[in-house]
């Protein structure tokens, strides 16, 4: 199982839109007869490419496998169909899959006859995907709030000027993290005020090959020159102010499981409220301002006793001397337990 979970780390496969998995078949003397792990979307699964690797001596064979699989059919057949086919004689799964469309995998070959077990070394395989996992558990995207912020809580000065509050390296760092998500999520208004283009670049300013979806949610109509609406990157308009229903349709109709928060200080109030910010990412500058935009909007809270609190999972210093910013990753403290967030894909 070890093995398997290295395979599906491999460097360079996808994070989305489907889980990484790898697999090793074993003969009954415990020789490895085949490997293989998912590619991404529209490749054959792990399961299948080891099943190829192995040919006839899958017969008999066991198949460890870091999820539990699949046992529908989308791009590909189901796996749980091919390793009967190939007659496996037993599987073992770290992972039993969370997607109500492609469950049941186990039970399929349980029926027929295949000794099955499950959960040897869930607690890894579940940190190789921990946004598909969690977005299939809840029937909504994981959400990573990020903003960056003076001292005193500010996110631009009285005058609207915001640019720059965070540090050059906190810009590259905050790329790096957007490269990690499926979809980018704004308001109308930061799209009026401030026209972001909303895209992954490197430290050369260069578009990277593949881009998050773009995402703006609000009923306001959007000026067709801005630069949200080209063709760097694909864009969906989401004309509610409903934070769960602009989840849920991001899940159910766009297949997305990750979503990175960079609104202004309104709609990260909304989905703070809404208790759906799953992961807080802000980088702190040596600044202060005294007054301007707050970082976030009001929340309703009168008490200290009734504050959000959140718990601190990293603190990094990016840059140096004036230019150093410090990035705080934190979760909900209420809700920390229920995902793997997005510092574990980093890890």
């Amino acid at each position: 199982m070890r093995r398997a979970l290295v395979l599906a780390a491999t460097p360079g496969v996808p994070l989305h839109p489907n889980p990484r998995v790898g697999c090793v078949l074993l003969s009954p003397e415990g020789e490895v007869v085949g490997e293989g792990f998912h590619h991404g979307a529209g490749t054959p699964h792990a399961e299948v490419e080891a099943l190829a690797a192995a040919g006839e001596r899958a017969r008999g064979a066991t198949a460890v496998v870091t999820l539990e699989p699949c046992n529908h059919t989308g791009r590909t057949g189901p796996c749980s169909q091919a390793l009967l086919q190939a007659g496996v004689a037993r599987v073992v799964v770290a992972q039993r899959d969370p997607n109500p469309e492609a469950q049941g995998g186990l039970d399929v070959l349980a029926a027929a006859g295949v000794e099955t077990d499950a959960g040897l070394l869930a607690d890894e395989s579940l940190a190789l995907n921990p946004a598909w996992t969690f977005a299939h558990v809840h029937g909504r995207p994981f959400v990573t709030w990020k903003f960056a912020t003076t001292l005193d809580g500010r996110s631009a000065a009285s005058d609207g000027t915001s640019r720059w509050v965070s540090s050059r390296a906190a810009r590259l760092d905050t790329h790096l993290l957007r490269g990690l998500c499926d979809t980018m999520l704004v308001g109308t208004n930061t799209v009026e005020v401030d026209d972001p283009h909303l895209t992954v670049r490197d430290a050369d300013d260069v578009l990277a090959p593949v881009q998050p979806l773009r995402v703006v949610m609000g009923e306001r109509d959007l000026d067709p020159a801005r630069r949200v609406l080209d063709d760097a990157a694909p864009t969906v308009h989401l004309r509610t102010q409903d934070p769960a229903k602009a989840l849920a349709t991001l899940y159910a109709e766009h297949d997305r499981h990750h979503v990175f928060l960079e609104g202004g200080p309104t709609l990260a109030a909304a989905y703070l409220k809404a208790g759906l910010v799953d992961e807080v990412v802000t980088y702190v500058a040596p600044m202060l301002l005294g007054a301007g935009r707050s970082s976030v909007g009001k929340l309703g809270i009168r008490t200290i006793d009734k504050a959000l609190r959140l718990e601190l999972v990293d603190a990094t210093v990016l840059g140096a001397g004036e230019e150093a910013n410090v990035r705080l990753v934190m979760r909900p403290g209420s809700r920390g337990s229920q995902a793997r967030t997005s510092t574990d894909e980093r890890n």
